[in-house]
């Protein structure tokens, strides 16, 4: 069978780079939601539980002892460092003009956690100084030029074109702890530790061995369909390159489509339909792209299982399916749902601090959330002399990581994807528990990493250390 590709439409109805952005950071999200650390041990049936709620205060997160604090720390130690302050650097992409607000709960998050560990005292005694960066997009390098200059570190920010920070960044030294990271130079980079890492040579697989058990025959008939941009064409490859190890075959007719949307989306559902495609992975954005094409597939009939990545775990598009055309899309995570936030202690204090400093809560926020906490932690370890290089020996430390209980466990001092993952099912207007089927728990086996080989992991030019050297270095 001849792969069947749709005429390409002349139609631009939006300016590209709007749809560029959002898919580039929703893209990444998915890839980043994957995590943990746990060895079952038994071929992929065990799990790990999530933190219980109940027990979380003011001098914790979730089962995280607070790394915030009274304390006698003194002196300026480093750029950004004085007597009684430690100024840090976040932000988002919320002032590009075709899309206001672009991942803005990922500083609502930060702001509401730098709030929350002044309260306490700050870090042994120095509060917590949050410069805010505005990237729009396009002026991310601006923006990075202008935090080289004032700040300690980057923590919980998230750029949507952030290869082209890096240059700048790693001519500084300014080390980051980055809410999410999207092109292989940064979530490779030196001087970049992740909560949940999202290397490109390594990929967490655990939803394509659940839906192999669940799912058995229709996996031998898969599709992929993916948009004309480099994250999406990435994140792609790396599913061709590792579910088959769980048993998917894919079909020849793979689906390309214009990542500023398409005049029709009939003749992909129909050509995916003609195909014989039962299991059709999609990566992109759940709206407008994903949208229109699940009311065209309607249209031709067409109804196979959709495998997406987190950033399909979204309310709008929950609230988008009243007419029931994403009841077979399934969803993977591996931070707790907030649905199961009164199960699990970090979850619901995420969702109580940003309730109560009026923000908005999503999985962006939650990163930024964890990321927050994995710099405290390490910069409390420091003590009074608070220097870079100290802070970044000290997060190269951390190889079990959960951020209280937010998300299963994660190795951020390997820059290693997870053993642990979980798949939602939307229903409706909710998304429901599919595996595993108990509340609050992650599905564990060294297996769901899967080693990625190619042109995909050779750009990122990577050293004996899994370090990007595209930047030099």
């Amino acid at each position: 069978m001849q792969d069947q590709e749709p005429e390409r439409s002349p139609n631009r109805r939006r300016p590209a780079v709007v749809l560029v952005a959002l898919v580039a950071v929703l893209a990444l999200l998915g890839a980043a939601c994957g995590s943990g650390r746990d060895d079952a041990g038994d071929g992929g049936g065990g799990g790990t539980d999530s933190t219980e709620a109940g027990g979380s205060t003011a001098d914790s997160f979730g089962d995280l002892a607070t790394p915030c604090g009274e304390g006698d720390a003194s002196g300026a130690t480093a750029q950004g460092v004085t007597e009684d302050a430690i100024t840090i650097g976040y932000g988002d992409d919320a002032g590009f003009a075709q899309s206001p607000g672009l991942n803005a709960e990922m500083s609502q998050a930060m702001e509401a956690m730098i709030d929350w560990c002044n309260e306490q005292g700050g870090i042994n005694g120095r509060q917590v100084v949050g410069n805010y960066y505005d990237a729009k997009i396009l002026d991310v390098n601006n923006a990075m030029l202008e935090a080289c200059n004032q700040v300690f570190m980057l923590v919980g920010e998230g750029w949507s074109l952030d290869s082209s920070q890096e240059e700048a960044r790693l001519a500084c030294d300014l080390p980051a702890v980055p809410a999410f990271s999207v092109s292989p130079a940064f979530a490779h980079g030196d001087l970049m530790i992740q909560p949940v890492p999202n290397p490109v040579d390594k990929t967490p697989i655990e939803i394509a061995y659940a839906m192999a058990e669940k799912f058995p025959e229709q996996i031998k008939n898969s599709a992929v369909m993916y948009a004309n941009y480099a994250a999406t064409i990435d994140t792609k490859d790396k599913v061709l390159a590792s579910y088959p190890e769980a048993g998917f075959e894919f079909l020849p007719c793979p689906q390309e489509y214009n990542i500023n949307g398409e005049a029709t989306w009939q003749p992909f559902a129909q050509n995916l339909k003609d195909c014989g495609a039962e299991v059709v992975y999609f990566t992109g954005s759940p709206f407008p792209n994903f949208q229109n094409f699940l009311e065209a597939a309607a249209q031709v009939d067409f109804n196979p299982i959709y495998i997406t990545d987190a950033n399909f775990y979204d309310s709008k598009f929950a609230a988008w399916n009243a007419n029931g055309f994403g009841d077979n899309v399934y969803v993977r995570m591996a931070f707790t749902p907030f649905e199961e936030a009164d199960g699990d202690a970090a979850t619901q204090q995420y969702l109580d601090l940003i309730e109560e400093s009026g923000g908005t809560p999503s999985l962006l926020g939650a990163q930024a959330t964890t990321a927050f906490l994995l710099w405290a932690t390490a910069t409390k370890e420091c003590g009074s002399d608070v220097t870079r290089d100290c802070v970044m020996q000290q997060l190269e430390g951390i190889d079990s990581w959960t951020g209280g209980g937010l998300h299963a466990e994660t190795n951020p001092a390997s820059n290693l994807p997870p053993e642990c993952g979980m798949v939602l099912k939307l229903d409706g207007t909710e998304y429901v528990r599919f595996y595993p089927e108990e509340a609050n728990t992650f599905d564990c086996d060294p297996k769901y990493v899967a080693d990625v080989t190619g042109a995909v992991v050779d750009q990122a030019q990577l050293d004996e250390n899994r370090i990007s050297r595209v930047f030099g270095g």
